[in-house]
């Protein structure tokens, strides 16, 4: 069984991973187990699910929305008693909710208008994490989005997004992927990206949360202006002073010069001080 016919659909943001290099890079950042249940996003033709099913996984659930795409590959595939290929919208599932047979990695080349509402469906929010995250999450995403979740204080990419990521998940950009590693190729280049989501205990709670995301929305919304310029719109200008001593933060610097921990020490101190309306 061939795919002959079968064209990718744009409104799918189908780009179908062809490169053996990058899916042998992909296989071998996911460090599968014999004991590894795997999520797949959007299988496509299989060239991603082929090697899961080479590798020690226990067992692979592939997602593929498009039901043409879903009939062909399960003629290509045969049966497996390791594979369960599911025709649905991957944003309406919820596997981590599912008992001892849940997922507990995700491997995908993902369709690239869908990262955000992915990711959160992968890793939750800020304020409202996903409850028994995944362990491991590796994804092929648009190299712009990738570098922006990676990016470290200083960087020209680093923003709220990089703050929100790293407050969730440990996140890596482990290589470069190529328009032509694809068929058809994306107009853009691409990036592999590993996310280890934090463990419970290390997210942060719900009003503490809830503060440093206010101050993301703020500051980043004036990424030119220093924090001492945006913050008094928050607290009085006369704490400012206080703030800064009791967080060591400069506040002389601009969002994207501040970590991620340097924003939960000025959400932790904010929650003492008198907030203006």
């Amino acid at each position: 069984m061939t795919f002959l016919g079968h064209t990718a659909r744009k409104n799918f943001g189908q780009h179908w991973l062809k490169d053996k290099t990058i899916l042998r890079k992909i296989l071998e950042v996911a460090e599968i187990s014999p004991s590894d249940i795997i999520l797949e996003i959007g299988p496509g033709r299989g060239a991603l699910t082929k090697y899961l099913l080479a590798s020690l996984a226990l067992f692979t659930y592939a997602v593929e929305l498009d039901r043409d795409l879903a009939f062909m590959l399960r003629k290509q595939l045969g049966f497996s008693s390791r594979l369960a290929l599911v025709e649905a919208d991957i944003l309406n599932i919820d596997f981590l909710s599912q008992g001892k047979c849940r997922p507990n990695k995700v491997v995908a080349n993902i369709p690239y208008n869908i990262t955000g509402l992915l990711l959160e469906n992968l890793l939750g929010t800020l304020i409202t994490p996903a409850v028994r995250p995944y362990e491991r999450i590796v994804l092929l995403v648009q190299k712009e989005v990738g570098e922006r979740i990676c990016a470290h204080p200083g960087d020209s990419n680093y923003g709220a997004l990089s703050v929100r990521m790293q407050l969730l998940a440990r996140c890596y950009n482990i290589c470069e992927v190529r328009p032509s590693c694809f068929q058809p190729p994306p107009s853009v280049k691409s990036l592999v990206l590993v996310l280890k989501p934090l463990p419970t205990q290390d997210l942060l709670i719900p009003n503490l949360a809830s503060q440093v995301d206010k101050l993301l929305n703020l500051c980043f919304s004036s990424r030119r202006k220093m924090l001492r310029s945006t913050l008094p719109k928050l607290i009085d200008r006369d704490c400012l002073e206080n703030l800064m001593i009791e967080t060591g933060v400069d506040l002389h610097q601009r969002p994207q010069e501040v970590s991620p921990a340097a924003w939960v020490k000025l959400a932790m101190n904010l929650n003492g001080l008198p907030l203006n309306s």
